[in-house]
């Protein structure tokens, strides 16, 4: 495709993808969701970007997934969103899942920062500016913050929704406790948290003392990040460390260390998926779907393959006892 051709989305996508339904709404949401964590920043390049996002939206997969300081530099992955969106997508936005979150560092002095309505409401603002949007569909509050009243972060969810530049509101990265009590809050507000996006994974299993409860007796919706554990739930590190992976350039997120620690794991995991005909990166997104409290599973991609490969994984989301068993005994040992 020439730079000047118009973008025209395959007409088959919505057969390629299954959809579940979000918590007690009407929204459905793709198994898969695209997560613009990396690879979007100002150190990306432009037209890969666009080739990812056309090769995700092709295959069925209509939530795209934002914050307000993913880049580098923070703000930069918005305004690339922005672009791309203004250049391919403007005829398919009604088609779309767009969300962003505030919950981070974003700009310095007291207002830059965590829950305040100061702070969400602002943010939210920039964050439609970068992207040449009305509205997001979902917006997030990305962190806790144990310093702001819950009161006061829940209230400015609600007034986001009621002023119209967010569809839907939601949490990340809360706590069971804390995240029950945000759900009560935003129900006697009239506005529902839609979903929780926490991170979840083989080697991450927390959410499963308590939160999937609570987001089940909630009627609330799950959309789990890193569900390959920065890489380490690939193919990507059992023959050795390649010079260019996140690991070996010593990421915030994964270093050396933590990968040849887990390798054995890997190694025997990896095994298991052989045994299923699936990848191990396919495994690990079919595990995480096999629960019918997860809505969908956000995965991020440098290449159009890894995100072939993942649609893939939606094909088996089922296991046998036994493969659960293996799976479990791998991890505890």
């Amino acid at each position: 495709m020439s730079k000047k051709s118009k973008y025209i989305a395959d007409e088959n996508r919505y057969k390629k993808m299954k959809y579940r339904r979000t918590g007690n709404s009407g929204l459905l949401l793709p198994e898969l969701s695209f997560g613009l964590w990396h690879n979007f920043g100002d150190n990306d390049n432009l037209n890969t970007a666009r080739n990812l996002l056309k090769c995700a939206f092709d295959n069925g997969i209509t939530y795209f997934d934002l914050a307000n300081n993913y880049g580098p530099p923070p703000g930069s992955a918005e305004i690339n969103f922005g672009k791309i969106l203004k250049k391919d997508f403007k005829n398919y936005r009604d088609e779309l899942i767009i969300s962003s979150k505030a919950g981070y560092g974003m700009w310095p002095g007291p207002y830059g920062d965590f829950g305040s309505k100061k702070f969400l409401v602002a943010s939210l603002d920039q964050s439609l500016q970068r992207m040449g949007l009305d509205y997001v569909d979902i917006f997030y509050h990305h962190r806790p913050d144990y310093d702001t009243p819950l009161e006061e972060t829940m209230g400015a969810l609600d007034l986001m929704v009621r002023q119209g530049k967010a569809l839907y509101v939601g949490i990340s990265n809360y706590q069971p406790k804390e995240a029950e009590k945000a759900f009560k809050i935003l129900r006697n507000l009239g506005t529902p948290c839609l979903i929780h996006q926490p991170n979840y994974n083989l080697f991450n299993r927390w959410i499963e003392d308590g939160l999937l409860d609570v987001l089940e007796s909630s009627r609330v919706g799950a959309i789990c990040f890193s569900p390959l554990a920065q890489g380490m739930l690939t193919d990507k590190y059992i023959n050795g460390l390649p010079k260019d992976s996140r690991a070996v350039k010593d990421s915030p997120f994964l270093n050396t260390n933590q990968v040849l620690e887990m390798l054995p794991k890997i190694k025997e995991l990896d095994e298991v998926a052989k045994n299923r005909n699936q990848t191990l990166a396919q495994m690990a997104i079919s595990w995480i779907l096999k629960d019918n409290r997860i809505t969908s599973v956000l995965i991020g991609a440098s290449k159009t393959e890894q995100i072939l490969d993942s649609v893939k994984a939606i094909e088996t989301t089922s296991f046998f006892d036994d493969e659960l068993t293996k799976i479990n005994e791998i991890l505890s040992s």
